[in-house]
């Protein structure tokens, strides 16, 4: 399988596998950068944070975790990662599961980058 890195405004994601019922990526997030205010009407997630420190909304807590921490984003939940830091790169791996995971099962509540609504 080869791996296709997909850019962002802020920063990019590279799917490392995918099959019925789940997806694996590598996500990078940019130094002071963040991803929209969000929620998955089909998926939950699983994140782990593999170099940085990661600021999270999930639902209505705010975390902060740092390497070889993790959290769960159940189906629904809002939520956000955000890069806090200044000069390192945010390297989480997320795991989603569920009946559907394609890109397109993105309801954006806020957005950084003018992509809201979905």
């Amino acid at each position: 399988m080869k791996h296709k890195k997909v850019s962002r405004p802020w920063g990019y994601y590279t799917t490392i596998n995918t099959g019925t019922g789940f997806k694996v990526k590598l996500v990078e997030v940019l130094p002071g950068k963040r991803l929209s205010l969000q929620r998955h009407a089909h998926r939950s997630e699983h994140w782990v944070v593999v170099n940085g420190t990661a600021k999270i909304t999930n639902g209505r807590n705010i975390l902060f975790l740092d390497e070889n921490e993790s959290t769960y984003i159940p189906k629904m939940t809002i939520h956000r990662l955000e890069n806090p830091e200044k000069k390192r790169r945010l390297r989480i791996v997320e795991v989603q599961c569920g009946n559907y995971t394609g890109e397109d099962d993105i309801e954006r509540i806020d957005d950084d980058h003018g992509r809201v609504p979905a």
